[in-house]
């Protein structure tokens, strides 16, 4: 990567916003950006006030890249000068990250897009697979560089892991378990006021699902990116335990996976927001004909590799034997965690490098290694048919 520092704008993430202060800090972890604009927040007074605390671990926005709406940021950002190689003050931003409740992550990523302007958004992106296609091809049309944060993909073990099932180190595989545990939703918090769990209960602004799409989008890109298996059906139960709750809290998948090296792999996937004494705990097993592997989000500097017959292997992050993938995407010597803010930073990393090269749209997601907005895609698809599977009589839908 070249020495210039990317300017990086931001849409939510305000006060009282937790992934907000994740993605700043991920983004600017390396010195390869520094958030100069924002719109911290859903209403002008609050989004000028977020504005003017400290930001990105310095002091707050300049007032006149301190914006009241996205609106204004995306206009007044558009009549500043390209960004050059030198880098100068008054250039408008390189990217955008949109960290806001999951209903304005369309009109705000497309906005930007469309106006040449690079994006990284969260996740879910967004509420309907109409938006997401209509998303896609205003990506491609701009050629601007479109990242999804689907931050698990960034740990330096889940590239091994997938490597290990490409390679055919664990053979053709047979069954996938994919497990995304949390119980900080077993009670009401919404009632009381709790932001997080406001808006991720309300489905104005989450969308179709609660759990599973919170959450559940997440187990389902892991378990995509490090099989490389594709989604052929699906049967699935989603419950609402908490009374009251408009979305669900619980589900349950079973998964079929579409023929491949002459095996039709099986599948389950859980994701719940209700099982006490659970944190964060994302966890996934593949099992093939020759070995398994096993990776925990909760220890996620160790990856088990089970082999037939043989003894159990661990590997370590920032270990000799690893590929080249892992290896570029571990910044501590073996011995020294690295975790949650540095997978996060893997993936800002990747899409500032396609960015740097002037690559845009599916291939350069492809070529350097990110979640595109194909990927955001599917994730969305995965939602709808999981909400239709459990509303449904039949017992398996398909995907496509």
């Amino acid at each position: 990567m070249s020495k210039r520092v990317m300017k990086m704008g931001m849409v939510g993430g305000g006060q009282g916003a937790f992934i907000g202060a994740v993605h700043r800090i991920a983004a600017c972890l390396d010195g390869r950006a520094a958030m100069v604009a924002g719109c911290l927040s859903s209403t002008p007074e609050r989004a000028l006030a977020s504005g003017k605390l400290g930001v990105g671990g310095g002091g707050g926005l300049a007032d006149d890249r301190n914006y009241p709406t996205w609106e204004a940021m995306l206009e007044r950002e558009r009549a500043r000068p390209a960004p050059t190689a030198a880098g100068r003050a008054d250039e408008r931003i390189d990217f955008v990250s949109i960290v806001t409740p999951n209903h304005l992550h369309f009109p705000v990523a497309k906005a930007f897009a469309q106006a040449g302007i690079h994006v990284v958004c969260d996740k879910p992106l967004v509420h309907t697979s109409a938006q997401a296609a209509e998303l896609a091809r205003a990506v491609e049309k701009a050629g601007t560089v479109f990242a999804v944060t689907y931050n698990y993909s960034g740990y330096p073990l889940v590239k091994q892991a997938r490597d290990m099932v490409a390679s055919g180190e664990l053979g053709p595989v047979r069954k996938v378990i994919v497990e995304y545990n949390q119980g900080w939703l077993a009670n009401k918090l919404e009632e009381g006021g709790q932001k997080q769990a406001d808006w991720r209960t309300d489905p104005a602004r989450s969308g179709l699902g609660g759990a599973i799409g919170d959450i559940g989008s997440h187990a389902e890109q892991l378990c995509g990116v490090i099989t490389g298996l594709e989604m052929e059906a699906i049967c699935a139960d989603l419950t609402t335990f908490v009374p009251g709750r408009r979305l669900d809290d619980d589900a349950n998948v079973l998964l079929r996976f579409a023929l491949r090296d002459g095996v039709a792999a099986k599948g389950v996937l859980i994701a719940s927001q209700i099982e006490v004494g659970c944190e964060n705990d994302l966890r996934i097993r593949v099992f093939g004909t020759k070995a398994s592997l096993d990776w925990r989000q909760e220890d996620p500097n160790q990856l088990i590799l089970k082999p037939d017959g043989g003894p159990e292997r661990i590997y370590r992050r920032g270990g000799g034997m690893l590929c080249e993938a892992a290896k570029s995407a571990t910044r501590l010597p073996a011995g020294h965690p690295e975790a949650f803010f540095e997978a996060f930073a893997n993936v800002y990393a990747s899409a500032m490098r396609a960015m740097e090269a002037g690559a845009g749209g599916e291939a350069a997601a492809k070529k350097f290694d990110y979640p595109g907005v194909h990927d955001g895609a599917k994730g969305v698809a995965f939602i709808e048919k999981v909400v239709e599977s459990a509303s449904s009589s039949a017992k398996w839908t398909r995907m496509s």
